[in-house]
C-alpha cells in the first residue's frame, strides 16, 4: 500500500482472467491499470515471485488491447510487450499477464489464454466520486491522484471556465445563453435573420476550451433563388432589389417570333429561395401535322419538335410518279405552311390508239396511260400485229416498245403482164388484204385469164395471173419482082410485127415501104407491090418513026425501042434506047435530020440521074441531056426534097440549080426511159424515117406503154414513149 493508491494480490489461489477480475472488483477496484514505468518498477521489486505470473487490466476487446477499468484503448507510447510478444498463438490469447521476478524481462506483458489461472493483481483506486468539480478527470498517483481538467477548465479541481470575446454582431439578432459566465466557455449565441434571408456563417456560435469562437458572426444576405435562364427560343428580363436572383428579384419572360409562351409571364424570388409559378417555356407554333403523299414519301427536319415553327418537309414520289405542288415546305410563326400539300401523280405515257383494224384492251394502275398501265393488242381478220402484242407504261413516261401496228396480211406481189397494164386499188397497202387488182392488155393484145384478182385473209390470190397475148394480122407474102423482109416482135404477124418490103432492079415500090400490124388485127396499108419504073414516054423523032417493046409495061424497065427516019433524013443519034433500072433511057434522044443540017449538033450538059429515094422525069428537045432538056425530080413517101424540084440545061452546057436528093423526114430524138434501156435499128438516119426503137426495164420495173416504136412518114413516132414503173 503506497499512500491513497494500494495495490492487493490474490494471496489465496490462482484464477482465470474473469475470476481475477471478479475478485478485484469485489474486494478492490478492479484489476491493476499500470499508466507508467514507474508503477512496472514499483511492482516488480514489491511483489514476489509466481511461477504462473499475474493477471492485468488489459483485454483484447473487438480485436483492439484494451483498459478494461476505462474502456480506453492501449496506446503505443503506453505499450510494455515482452519480446515476440504479443504473438497470439493458437489464436485464442486475449489476456495479459505481467512477469514479476522473472529472470528475463521482467516487468514485461505477455499474451495468454484467458482461461489459464494466474494471481490477480489488483488496486485500490484514491479518486473519490464526483471528483474534480466533475470537470476533469481524476488520475491515480502512487499515494495520491491529480486532476485533469477537461477543455474549456482550469485550476486545481477544474473550477474555472475560459473567457472567449464577448460577441457584439451588427444587424444580426442574436441570443446567448452562459453556463459558466458571460463569454466563457461553453456559451452558446444563436443568430437568426428575417424573413427572406439567410444567415452566412452557423447559427449557433460556441465558446471553446481554446478561447476562441466556433466560427466567426454570421452575416444576414438576401436568400438566393436558382439563377433563371430565358427559355430556349425566348428572352429574360429582370429587376433585383437585394442582389442577382435574391429575394424580391421579378422576372418577366417573352418568346422569339414563332414561339408561345407556355407558364407565367413572370416570377417572383421568395422568402423560401424558390420561385413563384412554374418555370415557363417557349414552346414552337405548330403547324397542322402533314402526311407523305400517296405513292410519295415525306422527309422532315425538326429544329422545334414535330411539325412546328422552322420544321422543314421535303417530299418525294415513288419511281413512276412525279410530284406535284412544292418540293418543300417550312411551317412559319402564323402556324400555317408555306404553300399546300402536294400530291404524287403517276407519270403518264402518251395515249394509246387502237392500231387500224385492230383492237386495244388496257388496264389501269393508277389512271389512263400512267406508269404501270397494261395495254394489249389484237388485230382483226386479215391482218397480223406487227409489234409487241402488250405494251407496259414505264416511270420515265415512255412504253416498253414501239407503237403496235395491225399490217394486212400480204399477197404475193402482182405485176403487169406484158403488153398489159395492171390497176390496183389498195385499201391496206401495196398487195395486202383486200388489194383488188383489175388487168388490161395494150393495144394489140387480148387479156388471156380473170380480169381481176383480190388479195384474201389468206394471203393468196382468188386466182392465177392473165397475161396478154399479141392480136393476130393476116400472113403477108412478098410482092411479083420483090422481097419481104419482117420482124416479128410478139410472134409472126402479130402486132407490133413490121415487114419491110423492097423490089427488084428496075421496079419501084407502089404502096408502102412497110407494114405493121396493128391492134386491130389489120396492117397499116394496102398490100404493096412492084412496078417496073417508067422511062419518059418516047416520040418517035420528026420525019421519023419510033417502034417499042414493052416486057413490064409502055415504057418502063426493059422496054426496048427502036428509031428510023423517013427517006431524005438521016438518024442522028443510037437507032435503038433501052429503060434502065433507074428511069433513064439509054442514049440520047435520036432525031431526024436533013442531010445538009446532019452535021450541027446542040451543046450537051452533064447526065442526070435520079436521086435515090426519088425519081426523075426528063425532056430532051435535041437529044439527051442536051441544050433545052428540063428535068423534074420528087421523093418517095417519107422523104423530103432537097433542091430544085425541076432543072434545065443552059446553052452553056450546065444545069440550073444544085444537084438535088432526097432526104429521110426526121423524127425526135428518143432518150432510154429511166431505169430502163433503149435499142434503135435507123435504115435511113438516127431517128428518121422508118427507124424503130425497142424499149426494155430494168429486173423489178414494169414497162408502162408500147415496147416498140417507129418513125413515121409524118415526122412522128407511132406512139408515146414508155416508161419503166416501180
Amino acid at each position: 500500500e503506497v499512500g491513497a493508491w494500494t495495490y492487493h494480490y490474490s494471496d489465496q489461489g490462482d484464477y482465470t482472467w474473469e475470476q481475477a477480475r471478479n475478485f478485484c472488483q469485489t474486494f478492490f477496484t478492479d484489476l491493476v491499470a499500470i499508466q507508467n514505468q514507474q508503477e512496472i518498477e514499483y511492482l516488480n521489486k514489491s511483489l514476489p515471485y509466481h511461477g504462473r505470473y499475474y493477471w492485468i487490466g488489459i483485454r483484447k476487446l473487438g480485436g483492439v488491447w484494451t483498459w478494461v477499468g476505462t474502456r480506453k484503448a492501449l496506446s503505443k507510447e503506453a505499450e510494455n510487450w515482452a519480446v515476440g510478444e504479443p504473438n497470439n498463438r493458437r489464436s485464442n490469447q486475449d489476456c495479459v499477464e505481467i512477469y514479476i521476478q522473472r529472470p528475463q524481462q521482467s516487468g514485461k506483458w505477455n499474451d495468454e489464454p484467458c482461461s489459464r489461472r494466474k494471481k490477480a493483481l489488483c488496486y485500490q483506486a484514491s479518486c473519490q466520486p464526483f471528483p474534480c468539480s466533475q470537470r476533469g478527470e481524476c488520475v491515480e498517483t502512487i499515494g495520491s491522484y491529480r486532476c485533469e481538467c477537461y477543455p474549456g477548465f482550469h485550476g486545481p479541481e477544474c473550477a474555472d471556465a475560459v473567457q472567449c470575446a464577448k460577441l457584439e454582431p451588427k444587424g444580426v439578432p442574436m441570443n446567448c445563453s452562459h453556463p459558466y459566465g458571460d463569454f466563457s466557455y461553453n456559451s452558446s449565441c444563436e443568430f437568426r435573420c428575417h424573413e427572406g434571408f439567410e444567415q452566412r456563417g452557423p447559427g449557433v456560435l460556441r465558446c471553446l476550451p481554446s478561447q476562441e469562437w466556433s466560427a466567426n458572426i454570421p452575416t444576414c444576405t438576401a436568400i438566393t433563388c436558382p439563377v433563371l435562364r430565358a427559355p430556349d427560343q425566348g428572352k429574360l428580363n429582370c429587376s433585383h432589389l437585394h442582389g442577382n436572383f435574391t429575394f424580391g428579384s421579378t422576372c418577366a419572360f417573352s418568346c422569339q417570333k414563332g414561339f408561345v409562351l407556355m407558364g407565367p409571364e413572370s416570377r417572383e424570388c421568395t422568402a423560401t429561395g424558390t420561385w413563384t409559378g412554374d418555370t415557363p417555356r417557349c414552346e414552337a407554333i405548330s403547324c397542322p401535322m402533314l402526311r407523305a403523299p400517296d405513292q410519295g414519301e415525306m422527309h422532315c427536319s425538326h429544329l422545334h419538335g414535330n411539325f412546328t415553327y422552322g420544321s422543314m418537309c421535303a417530299f418525294s414520289c415513288q419511281t413512276g410518279f412525279a410530284l406535284v405542288g412544292l418540293q418543300s415546305f417550312e411551317c412559319t410563326a402564323m402556324g400555317t405552311w408555306t404553300g399546300d400539300t402536294p400530291h404524287c401523280e403517276a407519270i403518264t405515257c402518251p395515249v394509246l390508239r387502237a392500231p387500224d383494224q385492230g383492237e386495244l384492251n388496257c388496264s389501269h394502275l393508277h389512271g389512263n396511260f400512267t406508269f404501270g398501265s397494261m395495254c394489249a393488242f389484237s388485230c382483226q381478220t386479215g391482218f397480223v400485229l406487227m409489234g409487241p402484242e402488250s405494251l407496259e407504261c414505264t416511270a420515265t413516261g415512255i412504253w416498253t416498245g414501239d407503237a403496235t401496228r395491225c399490217e394486212a396480211i400480204t399477197c404475193p406481189v402482182l405485176s403487169a403482164p406484158d403488153q398489159g397494164e395492171m390497176h390496183c386499188s389498195h385499201l391496206h397497202g401495196n398487195f395486202t388484204f383486200g388489194s383488188t387488182c383489175a388487168f388490161s392488155c395494150q393495144a394489140g393484145f387480148v387479156l388471156m385469164g380473170p380480169e381481176s384478182l383480190e388479195c384474201t385473209a389468206t394471203g393468196i390470190w382468188t386466182g392465177d395471173a392473165p397475161h396478154c397475148e399479141a392480136i393476130t394480122c393476116p400472113v403477108l407474102r412478098a410482092p411479083d419482082q420483090g422481097e419481104l423482109n419482117c420482124s416479128h416482135l410478139h410472134g409472126n404477124f402479130t402486132f407490133g410485127s413490121m415487114c419491110a418490103f423492097s423490089c427488084q432492079t428496075g421496079f419501084v415500090l407502089m404502096g408502102p415501104e412497110s407494114l405493121e400490124c396493128t391492134a386491130t388485127g389489120i396492117w397499116t396499108g394496102d398490100a404493096t407491090r412492084c412496078e417496073a419504073i417508067t422511062c419518059p414516054v418516047l416520040r418517035a423523032p420528026d420525019q421519023g418513026e419510033l417502034n417499042c417493046s414493052h416486057l413490064h409495061g409502055d415504057f418502063t424497065f426493059g422496054s426496048t425501042c427502036g428509031f428510023s427516019c423517013q427517006a431524005g433524013f438521016v438518024l442522028m443519034g443510037s437507032d435503038s434506047r433501052k429503060c434502065t433500072a433507074t428511069g433513064t433511057w439509054t442514049g440520047d434522044a435520036p432525031r431526024c435530020e436533013g442531010r445538009a443540017a446532019a452535021t450541027a449538033q446542040a451543046v450537051k450538059c452533064s447526065a442526070l440521074t435520079t436521086p435515090k429515094m426519088g425519081q426523075a422525069a426528063c425532056f430532051h428537045l435535041h437529044g439527051d441531056f442536051t441544050f433545052g432538056s428540063t428535068c423534074a425530080f420528087s421523093c418517095q413517101a417519107g422523104f423530103l426534097l432537097m433542091g430544085p424540084e425541076i432543072r434545065e440545061c443552059t446553052a452553056l452546057g450546065s444545069w440550073t440549080g444544085d444537084p438535088t436528093h432526097c432526104k429521110a423526114i426526121s423524127c425526135p430524138v428518143l432518150s432510154p426511159p429511166s431505169r430502163g434501156q433503149l435499142s434503135c435499128s435507123h435504115v435511113h438516119g438516127n431517128f428518121s424515117y422508118n427507124s424503130t426503137c425497142t424499149f426494155s426495164c430494168e429486173e423489178g420495173f414494169v414497162r408502162m406503154g408500147a415496147e416498140m416504136l417507129r418513125c413515121e412518114a409524118t415526122g412522128n413516132w407511132t406512139r408515146d414513149p414508155p416508161v419503166c414503173a416501180g
